[in-house]
């Protein structure tokens, strides 16, 4: 193991190889062969109609570093550790992106983000280094305050318009991180964007690089507030938009929106007591003009009528033996279908979103669980987001919300979940960004973005948990809970050779990996970075087995073992009547005894188990 996230370029080159191997040569892309293979499909014209900006190459560069960052546990923070499968993670979202990679390689059913706008005032990440590692850039800069967070500078630098690359800056800090995000979506899957009008035609020429053109299903108009703001110079501002992509538009199924009981009191009725319900009507005469064949239909009162008709006179006949006409006038109009509501699968959802919620609904739902609506700036209304969840998801699918804020998305999975009984999770990623010293949230003990966030959603599940059981419509019929997790450094020693130029720092180097873990790592930390970057969810559970003084932690599922203990024939012993896929255990568990470190690894590979080290 590497200790490193998924590497985006090899895995790209990766795919290019199954699809199109002629294209190499001496495993290097050979691009005058790549341009035979695909004759005129390859454009190399300089001119061509394409997004550029400056600072764009360094975030294909971003993209493309790996992480060697690890994700540790937070069990005072989290709620019913063991049952749930919803994730919370404090940190650079960035980061955290990467890593999430080789868990949740194409898994995830939604994301929804509502990510800066680009105001002018917005504090927000874009990478500009790229040959240090992010300790060392955070330590050099003094990034972290005494508590250890990120301060405002550096990371968090302002981005005002005054500024020469106002967009590009925005630009590059979107790009790798809706890349990453494609890369988790199934098939299926499916991204919502919030933004408005500072970078919505930006944002939507990204997404058409990113995603494709072609899988472009629709920009939603959100109408965020109810009244007008005069104080507009022009024009008063009221909605927001929300773009939306396919991750493969032709695998792409949305679901259909219930009829509200108002639409179904104004569009259906039963004026002549069908047993089979209320219905709406449609006619079967179209206008003259139309294309549609003409000929006589006998109606069951005995009436003949020609005229162009949408269906044929099989067709007219089975509408007639089912009892399906409905002709208005006492039986002189013209004949219409009846279409039962109880046969209709939903409304088709349409781009104007004026009666969904607002963002006074959101600041409302922000001031029940605090006690002020001064937590956030225009938080997402939960109604909003899980209009969009019943659109793009369905029980048991995963929803990703990267730029998590205020904990929006996370709440209204949990809400939507206790409405029709699903089974949704969500992974929600928030970085730590310091809140203002004289804020109210900073006056009440909330020192970052974060730790509010997190106090929101434990707030709404302890909240579920108290309320009766037979409110609880989830079909599990469990508790809720969330898993919390921290970005941080790797627990174990990163091997460098950037730093090594004669035999002296060599020996140094050497000496330092006598031990491969850092000082004070927790054996919790170092299972959880060593199940990550072994492609294992956040979620899994993990069982453990206790012998004395000896502890192996594994997973049935994915049929892998750890341990951090002294290896001996105990451990083994269990090992083998486990048979799992793959052991892994520290170098150091051996200690320095290389015959007794072979002799298990060939008793364990006899077995059919693969033996690794740390």
């Amino acid at each position: 193991m590497d200790g490193k996230s998924l590497n985006v370029t090899e895995d790209l080159i990766s795919k290019l190889k199954e699809i199109i191997p002629g294209a190499f040569t001496e495993d290097k892309i050979n691009v005058e062969q790549l341009k035979h293979l695909l004759g005129e499909s390859i454009n190399t014209d300089s001119e061509r109609y394409h997004l550029n900006w400056a600072g764009k190459n360094d975030a294909y560069k971003v993209l493309q570093e790996t992480s060697k960052s690890t994700l540790n546990p937070d069990f005072k923070q989290s709620i019913n550790w063991e049952e749930t499968e919803n994730i919370f993670i404090e940190g650079e979202n960035l980061d955290a992106l990467k890593i999430l990679q080789k868990p949740y390689y194409g898994k995830i059913k939604m994301v929804y983000i509502d990510p800066p706008y680009n105001t002018g005032s917005d504090n927000f990440i874009y990478p500009d280094k790229f040959s240090e590692s992010k300790e060392e850039y955070l330590q050099r800069i003094n990034q972290k305050d005494e508590d250890g967070l990120l301060t405002r500078e550096g990371l968090f630098r302002q981005n005002r318009k005054e500024n020469g690359q106002f967009h590009s800056n925005w630009l590059s800090m979107m790009l790798p991180r809706l890349f990453l995000a494609r890369n988790l979506l199934k098939d299926e899957g499916v991204i919502f964007v919030s933004i408005d009008d500072n970078e919505y035609s930006n944002l939507k020429l990204l997404l058409n690089e990113i995603f494709g053109e072609e899988n472009f299903v629709s920009t939603l108009m959100w109408r965020r507030r109810k009244t007008q703001a005069n104080l507009s110079k022009f024009i008063s501002p009221v909605h927001d938009y929300i773009l939306c992509y396919a991750k493969n538009i032709e695998k792409l199924e949305f679901n259909k929106l219930p009829y509200s009981d108002d639409f179904i009191k104004k569009t259906f009725n039963n004026p002549d007591n069908d047993p089979r319900g209320v219905y709406q009507t449609r006619p079967l005469a179209q206008p003259e003009n139309s294309s549609n064949p003409s000929y006589e239909l006998k109606l069951p009162n005995g009436r003949k009528i020609t005229a162009k008709w949408s269906c044929s006179p099989d067709t007219f006949k089975k509408y007639v033996e089912e009892d399906r006409l409905y002709i208005p006038k006492g039986g002189e109009g013209m004949p219409r279908l009846k279409i039962f509501l109880s046969e209709l699968d939903g409304l088709l959802p349409n781009t104007w979103l004026d009666d969904i919620a607002t963002n006074e609904e959101g600041s409302k739902e922000v001031e029940t669980i605090f006690g002020s609506n001064a937590f956030f700036t225009a938080p997402k209304p939960t109604n909003l987001i899980k209009h969009l969840l019943k659109l793009g998801s369905n029980s048991g699918d995963i929803i990703l919300d990267f730029f998590a804020g205020s904990g929006s998305t996370a709440h209204a999975v949990l809400a939507l979940n206790k409405q029709d009984g699903g089974n949704r999770k969500f992974i929600c990623i928030q970085l730590p960004e310091p809140v203002e010293e004289k804020s109210i949230p900073h006056q009440k003990g909330y020192k970052s973005i974060s730790s509010i966030s997190i106090k929101r959603i434990q707030s709404v599940i302890n909240s579920l948990n108290s309320s009766p059981k037979e409110l609880f419509t989830n079909q599990h019929n469990e508790k809720v809970g969330f898993r919390v997790f921290r970005l941080e450094n790797s627990n174990f020693k990163i091997w460098r050779t950037d730093n090594i130029s004669n035999s002296e720092e060599l020996k140094k180097q050497v000496e330092l990996f006598k031990s491969s873990i850092l000082p004070d790592s927790l054996d919790s930390n170092m299972l959880w970075e060593l199940l990550l970057k072994s492609g294992i969810p956040l979620s899994s559970k993990i069982s453990k087995w206790n012998k004395g003084e000896k502890t192996i932690y594994y997973s049935t599922s994915y049929k892998l073992a750890i341990s951090f203990s002294e290896i001996d024939n105990t451990i083994l012993d269990f090992l083998i009547q486990l048979k799992p896929s793959q052991f892994i255990c520290l170098d150091k568990s051996f200690k320095n005894e290389d015959s007794k470190k072979t002799n298990i690894q060939l008793k364990l590979e006899d077995n059919g188990i693969t033996f690794k080290t740390i």
